[in-house]
């Protein structure tokens, strides 16, 4: 699976994110200088943030705001959005998905974000958690829309979350799954539920039963039914939230 699909992002979402291809690298070499980036790019943001709070307050009057068109003050909100922008997640924050994700030059970058989060979620939870960002992304992909290489990213996604240990905001997947529900996905998910891992098996049978059911809500009143229904014992780990 691999993000670099999709809408192709202008050359300034390349220069400026280009580098965190290599979180989800299979080189343990490569991931380390992505996450040295991040490092880097992350201390930018947070110098800028603080230098951009310094001139509000330098511009502000007593009892008021800050003068929002000083120079300084419009100079270092510039700075921080550079940094921003250069940076996970907030990147993903400071540009507005408009006209649908599907088309939003943005998109690779989200898909990669959630793919680092479901290939190395240590690394994601230490580098640039945000549970948040998560559930947003989720949400506006699950609506559709997609061209047939970000719908085989977007399932193998799916795939990757049901096969491992329940995660926060791993619930929002179920939205996912009925958007991309087709053969493809119905096929990886008869393979965890056949696999040898019990996270997998479980996973995999609630979501294939959600499918058939596309009207039934995701809820953990559901998710507690379906457990007792089936007569199963959930580790601790997979509890929907």
């Amino acid at each position: 699976m691999t993000t670099k699909v999709g809408p192709r992002p202008d050359g300034d979402w390349t220069e400026r994110l280009g580098w965190a291809h290599g979180l989800i690298a299979p080189d343990p070499v490569d991931r380390a200088a992505a996450l040295a980036h991040l490092a880097d790019a992350r201390a930018e943001v947070r110098a800028a943030r603080a230098r951009y709070h310094e001139a509000w307050r330098r511009t502000a009057g007593p009892g008021h705001g800050p003068r929002h068109r000083d120079p300084a003050l419009a100079a270092a909100q510039r700075a921080y959005d550079d940094a921003a922008s250069r940076c996970l997640p907030e990147a993903l924050w400071n540009t507005p998905v408009t006209g649908g994700i599907a088309t939003w030059p943005g998109l690779p970058f989200a898909l990669l974000f959630l793919e680092w989060e479901a290939r190395c979620p240590q690394d994601w939870t230490e580098h640039a958690k945000a549970w948040g960002t998560k559930q947003k992304l989720i949400r506006e992909l699950s609506a559709g829309g997609h061209d047939a290489a970000v719908t085989a990213v977007l399932v193998g996604l799916v795939d990757l979350v049901v096969r491992r240990a329940y995660r926060w905001k791993d619930r929002e997947y179920v939205r996912l799954a009925r958007a991309v529900d087709g053969a493809d996905l119905r096929g990886r998910l008869d393979r965890a539920r056949q696999s040898d891992d019990p996270w997998a098996q479980l996973h995999a049978r609630y979501v294939l039963w959600l499918l058939d059911r596309p009207a039934t809500p995701n809820t953990r009143h559901v998710w507690h039914t379906w457990l007792t229904a089936t007569d199963t014992q959930a580790p601790s780990s997979t509890r929907p939230a």
